[in-house]
C-alpha cells in the first residue's frame, strides 16, 4: 500500500486540563481527524477525553484505549512490564488498521505527547510505518510555575524534572543539587518525596501543585500538605532560587565541602547541594573559581596560606546567622580545610557554631583511578610540605613507611619555593624499595592541563613535579602490565605473600 492510501497519525498535546489552553493547531487536528483515540484506566473516564470534548463529533470513531492495569497486582505471565507491553502492542494493532484503512487518527494527550504521556507508546510503535505530526501542548509543569506566580528558571539555572517514583535516595540526591525541580507522579509516591525533600534540606522551599488549571486546582506549601490528600495529578515544585532570601536568619552554620580534585564531574550531589544552599562562601580563589556565581551568594576569597583567618572569618559570619560553605580542592579533611576549621570551632567564642564537613574525592584517589589500582592494598599518605611540620618528621614517617612496604600518596611534593624534598624522599625510599618500582606522576587530575605519567622510583625526575602533582609510589607488590590496547595500568594486589 502506498505511503498515499494511508491514513496520518497525530500526536495531540491538550495542555495541562483547562480545554482553553488547547492550541489552535490541537483543535484543527481534532477536526480533522477521521479517528479520535484516548487513554483511560478501566473505569472508562479519560481526563483527555474530557479536555477535548467540546471539538468532538457524532461521527468521530473512538478508541478508547484501556490500561489493563495501574497500580494494583497483575496476573500476566509477564508482570506489569509484560501487561503493559503487550496492552501498547495490541493498542498500536488498533490504530494500525485504521491508518491502513486510510483514516486520519488523533492520538489524545493531556499536557505534550512526548512529555511522560501515553502517547510516545504509540508513536515509537507507528511513526516509522505512517505519515506523523506531535502537536505539542502546554506541560503540566509551566501550568504549575503559573498557577505558583513563581519563576521556574532564571539565568543559568537549570530545570530538573523527575518522576516520584525514583527510589527515594535518588531523588534526595537529585533534589539537593537542583537549581529548581518539579517532581511528577505523586499520589501514592508522596510520603517519600516529601522525605527526600526534607533530607536534601528543600522542603521549606518545597511548593504543592494539584491538577493545575483544572477545576479542582489547590496550590500549597508542600510540608502542609496531607499525604492521604494527595492525587496522581499533582506534583511538588522548588521554584527559582534567584530571589530566594538568604542569610540573617538566626540560624547560621559552616559547612566545610570538598570540591574533588577539579571541575563539576568530581563534584558529589551532596557537595553541589550544599553549594547552592550557602548564603555565603569562603575559600583560596583558585577553589572559589570553580563554583558557579549564584544571585544572592557572597564570595569570600582569599591567599592560600591564611587557613586559621579564614576559618575564624567563617565561623564569624555563621554567628551571625549566615549559612557558610567553606570550600577545599579534593577532600576537605586531607591536608585542607576541615581541620583549621574543627580547631577554631572547638575554642571560644565558636564553641555553639554547627560545622559539618561534605567529603569530596581526594587527589589520591582519583589519579589511582587514572592508572589503574595501585591503592589495592594498605597505603599511606603522607604530606612533603614542611611548611607546618619539620622535615625530620617527614622523613622519619618515609623510612618507616617505605620499611612497612605501604603504597605511598605524597601530597604537596612541591612548590616555587620548595624544590629538594621530591628527591629527598626519593633517596630516602631507595633505601627500602627497588629501582624499578613503578611511580605514578597525576597532575590536575581531571583539570585541562591532566597529564598522568608512570615512571621508575630511581627515574623519578623533581624537576617534573609541582605542587599541583600527587606522587604515588608502588609498594614491593606493585605491578605493571600494557594492555592490548597500548594502555599501562598499575595495580597492587590485595593478596600479599605469605612469608
Amino acid at each position: 500500500m502506498s505511503e498515499q492510501q494511508t491514513g496520518r497519525l497525530y500526536g495531540v498535546g491538550l495542555g495541562p486540563g483547562d480545554p482553553s489552553l488547547m492550541t489552535v493547531r490541537a483543535v484543527e487536528v481534532i477536526a480533522e481527524a477521521d479517528v479520535i483515540a484516548y487513554h483511560s484506566a478501566r473505569h472508562g473516564r479519560s481526563i483527555a477525553r474530557s479536555i477535548a470534548e467540546r471539538h468532538l463529533r457524532p461521527d468521530h470513531i473512538e478508541e478508547r484505549l484501556v490500561y489493563p492495569v495501574t497500580t494494583e497486582s497483575t496476573d500476566h505471565p509477564g508482570g506489569y512490564r509484560g501487561a503493559m507491553e503487550e496492552f501498547y502492542a495490541d493498542a498500536a494493532a488498533r490504530l494500525a488498521a485504521h491508518l491502513d484503512a486510510g483514516r486520519t487518527v488523533a492520538v489524545l494527550a493531556e499536557g505534550d505527547p512526548l512529555f511522560y504521556g501515553s502517547y510516545m507508546h504509540m508513536h515509537k510503535r507507528l511513526a516509522d510505518r505512517y505519515p506523523t505530526e506531535v502537536v505539542p501542548g502546554v506541560t503540566s509543569v509551566s501550568a504549575a510555575a503559573a498557577r505558583l506566580g513563581a519563576p521556574l528558571v532564571e539565568g543559568e539555572e537549570v530545570l530538573t524534572v523527575l518522576p516520584g517514583t525514583l527510589p527515594e535516595e535518588e531523588l534526595t540526591a537529585r533534589l539537593a543539587t537542583a537549581d529548581a525541580a518539579a517532581v511528577m507522579k505523586l499520589g501514592r509516591t508522596f510520603p517519600a518525596v516529601r522525605r527526600a525533600l526534607e533530607r536534601s534540606g528543600r522542603l521549606a522551599d518545597a511548593r504543592y501543585v494539584e491538577r493545575a488549571t483544572m477545576n479542582a486546582e489547590r496550590t500549597a506549601p508542600l510540608a502542609e500538605v496531607d499525604p492521604e490528600s494527595v492525587p496522581y495529578f499533582s506534583m511538588a515544585v522548588l521554584p527559582s532560587r534567584v530571589d530566594a532570601p538568604r542569610g540573617e536568619s538566626g540560624v547560621g552554620e559552616v559547612v566545610v565541602i570538598g570540591l574533588g580534585p577539579a571541575g563539576p564531574l568530581w563534584l558529589t550531589p551532596e557537595a553541589r547541594g550544599e553549594l547552592a544552599a550557602a548564603d555565603d562562601l569562603v575559600g583560596y580563589t583558585t577553589y572559589l573559581d570553580r563554583v558557579p556565581v549564584r544571585p544572592g551568594q557572597r564570595r569570600h576569597s582569599s591567599d592560600n596560606k591564611v587557613e586559621a583567618v579564614r576559618a575564624e572569618f567563617a565561623l564569624d559570619l555563621a554567628r551571625r546567622g549566615r549559612r557558610v560553605a567553606v570550600v577545599s580542592s579534593g577532600d576537605p579533611g586531607v591536608f585542607a580545610m576541615a581541620t583549621a576549621v574543627l580547631e577554631a570551632a572547638c575554642e571560644d567564642p565558636y564553641r555553639e557554631v554547627p560545622v559539618r564537613i561534605v567529603p569530596g574525592m581526594t587527589a589520591a584517589h582519583a589519579a589511582a583511578a587514572r592508572v589503574g589500582a595501585p591503592l589495592g592494598h594498605d597505603y599511606a599518605v603522607i604530606s612533603l610540605s614542611d611548611r607546618l611540620k619539620p622535615w625530620e618528621v617527614i622523613a622519619e614517617r618515609l623510612r618507616a613507611t617505605a620499611a612497612a612496604d605501604l603504597v605511598l600518596a605524597l601530597y604537596n611534593p612541591g612548590s616555587r619555593s620548595r624544590v629538594w624534598q621530591v628527591g629527598k624522599a626519593r633517596e630516602l625510599l631507595l633505601e627500602h624499595r627497588a629501582p624499578d618500582t613503578p611511580v605514578v606522576l597525576g597532575r590536575d587530575i581531571g583539570g585541562p592541563g591532566e597529564r598522568v605519567r608512570i615512571v621508575r622510583l630511581a627515574d623519578l625526575d623533581p624537576a617534573q613535579v609541582d605542587m599541583r602533582t600527587i606522587i604515588l609510589v608502588g609498594s614491593s607488590q606493585t605491578r605493571t602490565a600494557r594492555r592490548g590496547d597500548g594502555t599501562e595500568v598499575v595495580w597492587t594486589p590485595r593478596r600479599y605473600p605469605e612469608t
